[in-house]
């Protein structure tokens, strides 16, 4: 239905609604929500029609901001479809209201309660509405992210503080998803505040999630409570409360319920990499090697554990060299019955794999059971990477471990059961983000790249700059943006640059010998990706001293790299399609920030905090921010598949990324799937529409390993 069928229809129902209304009023015995009904209805009438000249403007040009005609996705369009999704909803409600206000079971305030957070949700994605015509304004042609300091990204984070959120995740909760997924989202919105609830109790993890068993009742029964509530955690609780919640999925109750239903394997096992040199081929000229070092930032030479997957017992894998760097206490290779025991061939494919978490939590192990189903559909031994997490191992030691962690694979791919004459890469958010960074720093170390990349929803812009798909955070209740922050925050923010800031890091570890020295690491971060590393061994007197000119040299370091830090990202900002000068934006111009209109105001928030915005240099190395990496760095990536959700939060990102690539001349596709949160890919066995997101993935990797699309008939068997 065309949007002005839509407000039109909406008009009309809310006056037959208000009708009706007034016509059983003398019969109703519940006089005070009646009159509160109408005021709603009336309020709606009123966001419709001020909210349809905005939908006409956008649908007027965001099909500018798509990659190309034929993947129509960007946040200008994501806005509009979930404001027509809030006005669906509402004349689906207000025709039921119509149509049994006058009968004897109809429930008055439960009708006007649930209509009155709808005009709530309403009223608030209005204003996001008016804050997306600012940067449709201030930004340049095909442009979808500002990046003038002061600007909307500013703005946006005090209409964040100060809007009332609550509505988003009370009645309304996961109105713009599939409807499969929202008694999910209601699970784990509840369970999320009771856990917030328990959290400041001295529990384990555990112990406060079988504490918010008991608690969860209030939140099920009392939706506003729930909101109220969820929108308090969101910006309060710190960057160790996510990280405590969302590894709840690796406790051995939560996974070994889940694993149940995954698919059977006869290899899983986590491996140990130990920290060694290795010399690789070089990728212009094999008769030369290249040496790559273990990772070393922030605590020096350490391994990297990995978890290797596979669905069928190959040549390598159960070898006395693979099995020496098993973990003891990790999951053993496995040989169920009926599988044989026979030991299959070398496959062609590799696939490696970097897992989510925001940089700060989750392993493999959140993530295996679709790993599990991939490695049988692909016939092909997976490698996933357990990075070390932020914020007590910010960048670059992800990026390091899960690097070295790809030279080991190609240089041991006989012990993981493949010949690696196709490697594919593949992460999903954060990890995508890794995806991307470890192929440009095999680039530049002459190491062979990957085959290919599949990115699902990847985080290729750590800054917060603001675009239409981020204003989205705002009624996310996967991903809010207080949540996004912290985690940038932890991984390249103020935490990091405290220790860091593109300097050096000086650390020291203690020796057991008859006197005890102290060995400082000092590595300087020059540029995008050199690193100058020594050693000084001293005596206990002499730390005070190298402490003290540790901080003189980071602040002289800050001194003389910020400027160029800045002259950089000036030079490499995110791809424009302006086809003129006129377009651009000088320092010059005025900044028009556009106010609302008379008589408007979204609804504020009781919960006020002032919420920390992360703010370094360091987020926009290309590094951490492959969007913002010069041609140089991005020139010879392996062909990038990207499969991004509609209403992600993270969708400019992907977009953005792949219209820089597709300038380049760089081999890119993006798939933009529907109705799907972040991180569906953890959500495979709820729905019918994640598993067929899973089944987009899969088949990009298939064009990564050159491989045959399987028929349907045959992948059902394979999950079955």
């Amino acid at each position: 239905m065309d949007h002005k069928d839509v407000f039109a229809a909406l008009q009309t129902v809310c006056s037959e609604v208000i009708l009706a209304l007034n016509g059983s009023r003398s019969n109703s015995s519940n006089a005070d929500a009646t009159d509160r009904l109408l005021g709603v209805m009336r309020q709606i009438q009123e966001h419709g029609r001020a909210v349809e000249p905005l939908i006409t403007g956008f649908t007027a040009v965001y099909h500018h901001f798509d990659l190309d005609a034929q993947t129509p996705g960007n946040g200008y369009r994501t806005l509009v479809k979930v404001v027509l999704s809030c006005v669906t909803h509402i004349l689906q409600k207000a025709r039921y209201i119509a149509s049994n206000c006058s009968g004897a079971f109809f429930r008055m305030d439960h009708n006007m309660a649930e209509m009155e957070a709808y005009c709530s949700a309403l009223c608030q994605l209005r204003a996001l509405l008016y804050l997306a015509q600012i940067l449709l304004h201030d930004n340049a042609h095909g442009q979808l992210y500002s990046q003038e300091e002061g600007g909307l990204k500013d703005r946006f984070v005090q209409e964040y503080i100060s809007m009332h959120k609550a509505c988003f995740y009370g009645r309304c909760l996961g109105f713009q998803f599939s409807p499969s997924l929202r008694p999910f989202l209601q699970t784990a919105v509840i369970s999320m505040v009771s856990f917030g609830e328990n959290y400041k109790k001295k529990q384990t993890g555990l112990g406060i999630a079988a504490l918010s068993f008991f608690t969860s009742g209030k939140y099920m029964v009392d939706p506003e409570l729930r909101g109220t509530e969820f929108e308090r955690i969101t910006q309060n609780l710190d960057t160790q409360f996510w990280k405590t919640f969302w590894n709840l999925t690796e406790t051995e109750l939560l996974s070994s319920l889940t694993r149940i239903a995954s698919t059977v394997v006869q290899v899983n096992v986590i491996l140990i990499i130990p920290a060694v040199n290795l010399n690789l081929p070089l990728a212009s000229d094999p008769s030369l090697s290249v040496s790559v070092n273990p990772p070393v930032a922030h605590w020096g030479p350490g391994p990297v554990k990995v978890r290797l997957i596979s669905h069928t017992l190959r040549q390598g894998q159960d070898s006395a060299e693979l099995l020496a760097l098993s973990h003891p206490e990790g999951p053993q290779l496995s040989l169920p019955g009926g599988f044989s025991r026979q030991t299959a061939p070398l496959s062609p494919g590799l696939l490696i794999h970097f897992h989510g978490g925001g940089f700060v939590a989750q392993t493999s192990k959140s993530h295996e059971n679709y790993l599990k189903s991939w490695s049988k559909e692909l016939n092909v031994p997976v490698l996933s990477v357990d990075y070390s997490l932020a914020p007590e191992a910010p960048f670059p030691r992800a990026l390091e471990e899960c690097f070295y962690a790809y030279c080991w694979a190609l240089k041991n791919c006989h012990l993981l059961g493949s010949t690696a004459e196709r490697v594919c890469l593949v992460g999903e958010s954060a990890g995508g983000n890794l995806c991307i960074t470890v192929s440009m720093r095999a680039m530049s170390h002459g190491v062979r790249v990957p085959d290919g990349i599949v990115a699902a929803y990847p985080a290729t812009l750590l800054t917060t700059d603001a675009s239409p798909s981020r204003l989205l955070t705002l009624i996310d209740p996967l991903l809010p943006l207080s949540v996004l922050y912290k985690c940038i925050d932890a991984y390249a923010g103020e935490l990091l640059s405290q220790v860091m800031l593109h300097t050096g890091l000086i650390q020291y570890r203690l020796f057991q010998n008859s006197f005890i020295h102290r060995s400082f690491v000092i590595v300087l971060f020059l540029g995008h990706s050199l690193y100058l590393r020594f050693e000084l061994s001293v005596t206990a007197d002499t730390v005070k001293l190298l402490t003290n000119f540790t901080q003189g040299a980071t602040n002289w370091f800050q001194n003389l790299l910020e400027p160029k830090a800045a002259a950089a990202a000036s030079s490499s900002t995110i791809p424009s399609d302006a086809p003129s000068p006129s377009k651009s934006h000088s320092v010059e111009k005025p900044r028009v920030v556009q106010e609302y209109p008379e008589n408007f105001q979204p609804l504020r928030s009781r919960c006020l905090v002032d919420m920390h915005t992360p703010c370094t240099p360091l987020m926009k190395n290309p590094f951490v921010s492959p969007l913002l990496a010069p041609d140089s760095l991005l020139k010879g990536l392996p062909p990038v598949h990207i499969v991004a959700s509609a209403l992600d939060a993270l969708l400019d990102d992907s977009v953005m990324f792949a219209k820089k690539l597709r300038n380049m001349n760089q081999p890119v596709t993006l798939t933009v799937v529907e109705d799907l949160p972040h991180g569906f890919l953890s959500l495979v066995q709820l729905s019918k529409e994640t598993q067929e997101a899973s089944d987009i993935c899969v088949k990009r990797i298939r064009e990564v390993f050159q491989l045959e699309e399987q028929p349907a008939d045959q992948r059902q068997q394979g999950l079955s």
